[in-house]
């Protein structure tokens, strides 16, 4: 039989490697596998002309010292060797509309949030203040958010829509538009997206709002460091495509190269469908698949990488959401806001290296390119075929017309021009689709994409992105959650040591927020 792991991990993502990390802390004989040659899911960066460009880690918040993020990282121990530096404190976001000369900024504070848009709201003071004050409460009602032992969660919370929210808040459009303004992190859609959704995800922005130096990728270079150091195996250029039952129980998950890798426990951080597709049909409760299979994708996203020229494009401090017009603020995938985010190399650097542009880009976009798959960087170029290549050429083109309104001088500064797709994110990220955030969020059912890190199958969990709330501080929290059900008390007295409370973990988690 061979070697047998206490736990084994399916995928390299964010979550799978902080659920290894913690399970290997433990004590736990931990294997993670990964389908790829690059661990890390959306942690990863690629090379260009020298350049390092991140595939979705373009800012991070909430890693101030004492703040949420912080504390997660500090008990994986990777704060410390993090390479970042923090974003301008008076605008970390700029909001901006085609045709109003004013820049609008998100900044880092409460107060300064408040104090940096007075100015362009001078009427609306009140409905800053209140509108700050509901997003901590919001905040404050999610234990684990906070790194606090849990007492459940208030269902109302769940149900609150964010656009209704709005309305109550202010009758300023405009206002309600520049709040809203950097929902690309999340998809907003006018007709379903809840509030906590907004308020969780903003919250540790304004806390404060960090950039990875040389990009994101490092975080998972730390959470493997750190998995190794604690005895853990990681296998890349293996996917798993089945498994091995005995009575109730996963005994052991099989490779593509027909390899069992036997352990006691199972942690999924793959996608939910693709992971209950591999179980036997008595596993997969009718309702409970059906569920799955109902729930909203979020869209993808068409990225556009461009190494500058050196001395040309100087280096701003803060990310560009720019709207056709306030109405397009809420997803509409025919009207994409353009997103922008530089990089340099070094905290001294007055030019930027790299420029990422990004808009929406739904999977029915490139359906005819579906059969094809790809996971070499090397033969990326021809894979596809011309069609595909001139398709992303056009569209980069497109783009970078758009972009002249912020940067005149922005072709005159390209030295070369990089593209990714949905299917790009579908092959290298294992996003189905290409989802850019897993399962959209909806007011009007709050509890359905709300999925419990157990399973029916007794020695299986999940973790990851599509199980409870996305982004880095998203997934870092549902992976503790899932070790919270896997190890227990041993477990939880050491995370909550310095509070003497009671957690108590329910059926769904406590939500793992």
């Amino acid at each position: 039989m061979g070697k047998v792991y206490d736990s084994v991990i399916i995928g390299s993502g964010l979550g799978g490697l902080v659920t290894a990390v913690l399970l290997a802390r433990f004590g736990r004989k931990v294997c993670v596998i990964e389908k790829n040659n690059q661990y890390g899911g959306n942690l990863q960066t690629f090379v260009r002309d020298k350049e390092i460009l991140d595939t979705g880690v373009h800012y991070i918040g909430g890693l101030g010292e004492g703040e949420n993020l912080y504390k997660y990282f500090d008990y994986l121990g990777i704060m410390q060797d993090l390479a970042i530096q923090r974003m301008d404190i008076d605008e970390y976001d700029r909001i901006s509309f085609e045709g109003d000369p004013i820049n609008y900024p998100h900044a880092q504070g409460y107060d300064n949030f408040i104090n940096q848009l007075l100015p362009y709201f001078p009427e609306e003071e009140e409905a800053l203040r209140n509108y700050c004050k509901k997003i901590q409460e919001i905040c404050n009602s999610f234990p684990m958010y906070n790194l606090r032992k849990s007492f459940g969660f208030n269902e109302t919370v769940l149900g609150t829509s964010l656009k209704s929210f709005l309305d109550e808040l202010t009758d300023n459009e405009l206002l309600k538009a520049v709040l809203v303004g950097s929902n690309f992190l999340y998809v907003a859609k006018a007709e379903s997206t809840p509030l906590y959704v907004h308020a969780l995800t903003i919250n540790s922005y304004i806390q404060s709002a960090w950039r990875c130096i040389n990009g994101g990728s490092q975080i998972a270079k730390l959470l493997i460091r750190q998995l190794r150091k604690y005895g853990g195996d990681i296998l890349k250029n293996k996917e798993v495509i089945g498994v091995e039952m005995e009575e109730q129980l996963i005994k052991a998950v099989r490779t593509d190269d027909q390899q069992l890798i036997y352990a006691n426990e199972f942690v999924s951080n793959i996608n939910l469908r693709h992971t209950f597709a591999m179980l036997p049909e008595r596993f997969q409760k009718q309702a409970y698949v059906k569920r799955i299979h109902s729930l909203p994708l979020s869209p993808s996203v068409f990225s556009v990488y461009i190494v500058c020229k050196d001395d040309l494009i100087p280096y701003q401090n803060y990310n560009i959401y720019h709207y056709k017009n306030i109405k397009s603020v809420w997803y509409d995938h025919d009207q994409s806001p353009l997103v922008m985010s530089m990089s340099r190399n070094d905290q001294d650097q007055t030019f930027c290296s790299t420029m990422t542009v990004m808009c929406y880009m739904t999977a029915a976009e490139v359906q005819q390119w579906d059969e094809s798959f790809n996971r070499s960087i090397i033969q990326q170029l021809s894979t596809r075929g011309d069609s595909y290549e001139a398709f992303k050429t056009a569209k980069a083109n497109q783009i970078i017309e758009e972009l002249q309104h912020l940067f005149p001088n922005i072709k005159d500064a390209i030295r070369s021009v990089h593209t990714s797709s949905p299917l790009t994110y579908r092959d290298f990220i294992g996003a189905e689709e290409g989802n850019m955030y897993g399962y959209l969020k909806e007011h009007q059912y709050p509890l359905n994409s709300l999925i419990s890190t157990k399973t029916k199958v007794k020695n299986l969990f999940l973790t990851g992105q599509n199980v409870k709330m996305h982004g880095v501080l998203g997934v870092t929290i549902t992976a503790f959650s899932c070790c919270l059900m896997m190890l227990g008390k041993e477990f939880e007295d050491d995370l909550f040591k310095e509070n003497d409370e009671t957690a108590v973990a329910n059926d769904l988690d406590t939500i793992a927020m």
